[in-house]
């Protein structure tokens, strides 16, 4: 696909900008998602896909996502990825009618007998070649191209002028990922889990062996890292944000960001970033400034240490977590707005984590748009008013003196 540059107004412009592509875990994910602005997302079924501990989606569930996607004029890919053994192949046929029936825009597969099949049984349905390939090369893109490929996944080991020479020769699109969990494998060849537990990566069991605590020995002479006394050998996440603008002038298809077991708050956060700096780089290259705030806005969703990965190049020990145990979940996620009552200025949300009458909060939403308050009051659903919200879940009444919407965000801050 050829990158279409324009002038407006005396200003380059990028006419043609790479899609979003978000993770969603389930249907209230997939609507989030696609109101904070990603252009298509990917979802797995009960069968077929690499996040066996997803609550993934039933038929009826993926039809309900295409209707709400078309809405939005957004598209869904479903993963069926796997590494196929013998056993995986049942009802495959009819699971690729059943998704074609469904409407939805692609399927993302890995194993080669699955990608026959769905040629023969859905010849009209696009195929996309997933990272579990690791493909890596113009070569091997074109090969797969020739298979019946539209689009190709690309590897996560391959720096930025690698992805631009790969782009410049390549007949199928082109998707890369720019933001969440790492492997320190190559991508899809990772045994680890299998060999250690019985749980095959490849085929949506991974038991992320690589962030367990190791314990380093010499002959038989244990070497401690630091008082800590274990090693990891577990990856940063990824966090592309310096490189967008290099992916974009490179003419990528896609930006992807993984995450399918993420939360709401965390596909909000990313997705809304994201999207925003995708849309102000393509409005004005030239002009572009890459500032804080696009890095403290998507350091809110996360909870480990993130870096660029080997889009700078070949990755280095700062690209890892050899004796470092860096999750700290946040509790700054405290609720989505389910409803408003203009008359009233009373807003129904369901909690998501503990907070009290007097917290300073910043409500966000689609389109970047933030506001703050200081909750005044706190009431419940029979409008008892109470002071304290301790309950996962719960629906609750509080006063906003300014129109909110549904899928708004609220969390906890310290700005006013």
């Amino acid at each position: 696909m050829e990158k279409i540059d324009g002038i407006i107004n005396n200003k380059r412009v990028i006419v043609k900008k790479p899609e979003l592509l978000a993770p969603a875990g389930d249907l209230e994910k997939l609507k989030i998602a696609i109101m904070y602005g990603a252009d298509a997302v990917f979802i797995g079924g009960k069968e077929f896909s690499l996040r066996a501990r997803a609550s993934n989606f039933s038929i009826n569930d993926i039809k309900e996502s295409v209707r709400f996607a078309k809405e939005h004029n957004a598209k869904v890919y479903v993963t069926t990825n796997i590494i196929a053994h013998n056993e995986n192949l049942f009802h495959l046929e009819a699971y690729l009618s059943d998704l074609y029936s469904c409407g939805v825009d692609a399927i993302i597969c890995a194993d080669p007998f699955i990608i026959e099949t769905a040629k023969r049984v859905v010849p009209n349905l696009e195929l996309h070649l997933s990272t579990q390939q690791s493909t890596t090369n113009s070569e091997a893109i074109n090969f797969w191209f020739d298979e019946g490929i539209k689009r190709v996944v690309l590897a996560r080991e391959l720096s930025v002028d690698e992805i631009k020479a790969i782009k410049s020769k390549a007949k199928a699109d082109i998707e890369v990922f720019i933001h969440g969990g790492m492997c320190v494998s190559y991508s899809g060849r990772c045994t680890l889990s299998n060999n250690m537990t019985d749980r095959d990566a490849n085929r949506g069991g991974c038991a992320h062996s690589c962030r367990w605590n190791y314990r380093l020995y010499a002959n038989d002479d244990e070497m401690l890292s630091d008082k800590l006394g274990y090693y990891n050998l577990s990856s940063k996440d990824l966090m592309a944000i310096p490189f967008i603008p290099d992916l974009i002038e490179s003419g990528v298809d896609s930006l992807k960001i993984e995450g399918r077991m993420k939360s709401i708050h965390y596909i909000s956060t990313v997705v809304g970033t994201y999207r925003k700096l995708i849309d102000d780089y393509c409005i004005d290259p030239d002009h572009f400034v890459l500032n804080n705030l696009y890095f403290d806005e998507i350091s809110k969703a996360e909870n480990r240490l993130t870096s660029v990965g080997a889009l700078a190049g070949k990755p280095t020990e700062n690209e890892q977590l050899y004796n470092v145990r860096t999750e700290k979940p946040t509790q700054e996620f405290i609720g989505i707005v389910k409803g408003y009552d203009e008359i009233k200025q009373i807003a129904t949300i369901e909690q998501r984590n503990y907070f009290t009458k007097g917290e300073k909060v910043e409500i966000y939403g689609p389109g970047f748009m933030k506001q703050f308050l200081t909750i005044s009051e706190i009431f419940d659903e029979e409008f008892n008013e109470i002071d304290v919200a301790r309950h996962p879940r719960q629906i609750l009444k509080i006063k906003i003196p300014f129109k909110v919407y549904p899928y708004d965000i609220i969390r906890k801050t310290r700005e006013l």
